[in-house]
């Protein structure tokens, strides 16, 4: 039986005993799998039963909505032994969430030394690894011996996030060299730490955005990355972990830009889909209304070809097809410069080359499939020059749709705005009206006669 299935039944049957046991003997991201799957009032029951450890363990990698629902349902005593048993990046994250005075609350009850530590990330721009970063890293000297080293590691593992790679700084906290743990264990016995250490050490700066912090990690395949200050002092690191929790939410934040769900990035998801009416109308709403402009628009530009589909009926059956298939190039081109932007294969300040290439991909797209299709449409309604209509507009608005895909988020860059925000419907409402136009106008210079 899964460990969801064990756990539902249980509570069920309020055997907290039985349930108690079960979670004792349970692997850790079991019981987190089965956690999310669990209603609030059930998530607090069983938060109540783990041992200290694996509770905060679990807390640790818990949705800080999930995290601020199990805080309500904490004593005063419990909410504050666990704030202050929290990782100071991750604490730093659930503050971020909080109610300005639930947050100043909660920062006052911590420890001298835990507070120093959360406000000083805290004094760093919200997303960039400043405020990301933990301050819970191992630091050692270049002269050191590799035994006094390992000495050094057993005594601090356990207060630390990670030991699998340690740091080297001089007497001023510069940042010199990093190791791994098992460069340290198989290092020769008396060597020296500037003997086994990397000198040529990556590491990002405070004020780094958190998306290319966790780009850098993801492409260099790093457990963690020393973050320094504009002195080169290594101040925190980020790690994996990390990395993996900024990619999910930058993935889910395109996905609902391009969308065009507008809304506060932190509780988009959380809002459509637990939201009341009310708050899922202002999330998904104000995208479609101005697409509705655009689709209005198309409708106008249709009935001022009347003339043309009442004479020649058969024009019509291409107008889903050219804008379907023009809708779906604009679509992978804004897909395309999208993830180029995030993973740095495409430089704003280099745009026009991809841009041109881009074009040019959607031209060669456009022709093809305008050779194809506009055959088949001759042939099927037995008019060439219908043919040759939907095919050279066809691959024109391909073509037009390609340009858009990386001409709109470019402009959205330019004046500032999320470079996804909504690019998609706005890119197939302009290629909408531009194909329409282009087809009507073919349509009319090839078959003007039979008008």
């Amino acid at each position: 039986m899964m460990l969801l299935e064990q756990i539902t039944a249980l509570l069920k049957d309020k055997d907290m005993q039985g349930l108690k046991t079960v979670l004792n003997e349970a692997d850790e991201k079991e019981i987190l799998f089965a956690f999310h799957d669990l209603s609030s009032e059930d998530q607090v029951i069983l938060f109540r039963l783990l041992t200290k450890d694996t509770a905060l363990s679990i807390f640790e990698q818990l949705d800080t909505d999930e995290q601020q629902n199990l805080l309500n349902s904490f004593t005063a005593a419990k909410t504050k032994e666990f704030i202050n048993e929290l990782a100071p990046d991750d604490r730093v994250r659930l503050l971020d969430e909080l109610p300005a005075t639930v947050a100043k609350k909660l920062i006052n009850s911590l420890s001298a030394t835990e507070r120093d530590a959360t406000n000083v990330l805290l004094g760093y721009e919200p997303r960039t690894a400043g405020r990301i970063m933990t301050p819970e890293y191992i630091s050692l000297k270049r002269d050191m011996t590799v035994e006094a080293a390992l000495d050094k590691v057993r005594k601090q593992a356990k207060d630390k996030e990670t030991i699998y790679i340690l740091y080297v700084t001089s007497a001023s906290r510069k940042l010199e060299g990093v190791l791994s743990l098992k460069e340290l264990l198989t290092a020769e016995s008396g060597s020296k730490i500037e003997d086994v250490m990397i000198q040529s050490a990556v590491s990002v700066a405070t004020d780094t955005a958190q998306e290319e912090v966790a780009r850098v990690l993801q492409e260099l395949d790093l457990l963690a990355i020393p973050v320094v200050d504009k002195e080169e002092r290594l101040v925190g690191i980020v790690t994996i972990d990390d990395a993996v929790d900024i990619l999910e939410e930058e993935a889910t934040a395109d996905m609902l830009d391009q969308a065009g769900i507008t809304g506060n990035e932190s509780d988009r998801s959380e809002v459509l889909v637990n939201g009341n009416l009310w708050s899922i109308w202002k999330v998904r709403l104000p995208i479609l209304l101005i697409t509705l402009g655009f689709a209005l628009f198309s409708g106008v530009i249709i009935d001022g070809y009347e003339e043309i589909l009442e004479s020649i009926p058969m024009v019509a059956i291409f107008i889903p097809l050219l804008m379907g298939m023009s809708g779906n190039v604009g679509t992978q081109s804004s897909t395309v410069f999208a993830r180029g932007v995030v993973l740095g294969h495409i430089q704003i300040k280099h745009f026009l080359k991809p841009l041109v290439k881009e074009v040019g991909v959607g031209c060669s797209m456009g022709v093809i499939l305008g050779v194809v299709t506009g055959a088949i449409a001759a042939v099927w309604q037995g008019m060439p020059m219908l043919g040759l209509a939907v095919g050279l507009a066809l691959a024109v608005a391909m073509t037009i749709a390609a340009l858009l895909g990386f001409l709109v988020p470019y402009v959205l860059i330019k004046f500032n705005v999320d470079q996804a925000a909504g690019s998609a419907p706005i890119i197939t409402s302009i290629k909408d009206i531009a194909g329409l136009l282009i087809y009507f106008v073919f349509v009319s210079i090839f078959l003007g006669n039979l008008l």
